[in-house]
């Protein structure tokens, strides 16, 4: 026969070991579904010069909307932009002059890089020339970005600079 400490122990080692199991396999679910919807915020520049290995990736960018650009059917609801490079980085922004001044020259410019944008849903109100864009989608293969969701801001109210990058790599 065994002793009933031995059977103890027996007992807590298999719940010991059962819910380190149990507690790893959370965190790997955890992990690799953040993983999956990690989403990288670029500019219109670091778009262009990884676009290659980033075809099909959930992707956030931010760009100068070019107000010439835009056209909107409203029996489909598709909106089609285009948005033009703006620096990435707050410190870039303050010393050529300040959100507002970024978003004209980057849309007065033609020598900026730019990127087709394609949305459907409803026009936003704030859709409108210099207005900065926020754009969560994915970059086709044809070199388009098809949203799927749209966030803008436009300069004369929102005096702050460009959200801070993170994940570029």
């Amino acid at each position: 026969m065994q002793s009933s400490e031995h059977t103890g122990f027996r007992g807590r080692a298999k719940f010991i070991v059962g819910g380190v199991l149990i507690l790893a396999a959370v965190i790997y679910l955890i992990f690799s579904a953040t993983q999956a919807n990690a989403q990288y915020f670029m500019t219109v520049d670091d778009l262009h010069t990884k676009s290659d290995s980033l075809v099909g990736k959930s992707l956030r960018i931010s760009g100068a909307v070019v107000g010439s650009t835009i056209q909107f059917d409203p029996n489909t609801q598709n909106l089609t932009f285009e948005i033009a490079n703006v620096p990435g980085d707050n410190a870039t922004v303050a010393a050529e002059g300040g959100l507002s001044k970024v978003l004209h020259d980057a849309v007065v410019d033609p020598t900026r890089r730019r990127l087709d944008v394609v949305y459907k849903g409803p026009r936003p109100d704030l859709m409108r020339d210099e207005a900065q864009a926020i754009i969560t989608g994915h970059l086709g293969q044809d070199g388009v970005f098809y949203a799927d969701e749209l966030l803008l801001k436009c300069p004369t109210k929102y005096q702050q600079a460009v959200p801070s990058q993170v994940g570029n790599s």
